[in-house]
């Protein structure tokens, strides 16, 4: 029996792939093209298929998944095809990352509707009655990456993100991500949802002074409009996918925080403590 990794080629499924193979665990990567994928086991998928993500499934040991950055019209067919082919199949565990999107603060401007993709994929799997456990991460450092962010922080010293400048969030790495989808994946005590990030949250200023003590000199944090980011991003992501993280960050701009709760954390929960922004800056420099 094997694990069923979504993503296995990119930002979040990448590291988890590589943690599993490290520690002797059978894992494909499902993706739509096996051919492209020379360097791991692979099953071919189509989110748009019940039967063909049904197949992938059968006999797995854990499916990890998240959805892809797409329009959410897209998004929202695949969560509901995903959760058809888990019913269907039936394996002995999923792990949903929410990949920021915000499912545990009802009373929040951050909080995904009901209709929204990522809330309706942990809904349907939730009723499937599958064990399951929803990895909840807020922001990702790799964010800062982008080129239209990363850029001027080289540049030009300022650090040009669409988040106010005293906004507290709990930012993680995709590599904390990989090692609580781990962890959940091979322990199915713990279900219901984890959050991963700095916990106290931390905000944009702090960002720019951990960018200046890494770089050597100053860097200044310039709140951006989220239309203005958004328009930076198309051309990368497409219209749409940018649309929907305009939308997120507009969201954030009615919020007090964007701060995972400490009562279910990875932190109080499995004793995984995320990477701060140095320690993240210094491994990928590595």
């Amino acid at each position: 029996m094997s694990y069923v990794i979504h993503g296995a080629t990119g930002a979040q499924g990448a590291p988890l792939m590589s943690r599993l193979h490290l520690s002797g665990k059978r894992a494909v990567a499902a993706v739509r093209n096996t051919s492209v994928v020379r360097d791991m086991p692979a099953v071919a998928v189509d989110n748009a298929s019940v039967i063909s993500l049904a197949a992938a499934y059968e006999g797995a040991k854990g499916v990890f998944i998240h959805l892809p950055v797409v329009a959410e019209a897209d998004r929202l067919q695949y969560a509901r095809n995903i959760a058809q082919a888990i019913g269907r199949a039936r394996p002995q565990r999923v792990v949903i990352s929410t990949s920021g999107w915000v499912v545990d603060e009802p009373d929040s401007p951050l909080q995904n509707p009901p209709d929204s993709a990522i809330a309706t994929l942990v809904r349907e799997v939730q009723q499937t009655g599958v064990s399951l456990a929803v990895v909840a991460p807020r922001l990702f450092f790799e964010n800062l990456l982008n080129p239209v962010v990363l850029g001027p922080v080289k540049s030009e010293g300022i650090l040009r993100y669409p988040l106010r400048a005293d906004y507290p969030v709990s930012w993680s790495s995709h590599l904390d991500v990989a090692a609580v989808a781990e962890r959940l994946l091979l322990d199915a005590s713990v279900t219901g949802l984890v959050g991963v990030g700095q916990s106290p949250a931390i905000t944009g200023m702090d960002l720019a002074e951990g960018f200046s003590r890494y770089l050597g000199r100053s860097v200044s944090f310039s709140s951006l409009a989220p239309k203005a980011f958004g328009d930076m991003i198309a051309p990368l992501f497409g219209a749409g996918a940018a649309a929907g993280v305009v939308a997120g960050y507009q969201a954030q701009a009615q919020a007090s925080a964007n701060a995972i709760a400490q009562d279910t954390s990875a932190q109080r929960l499995l004793g995984l403590t995320p990477r701060t922004l140095q320690q993240w800056l210094a491994e990928i420099s590595a």
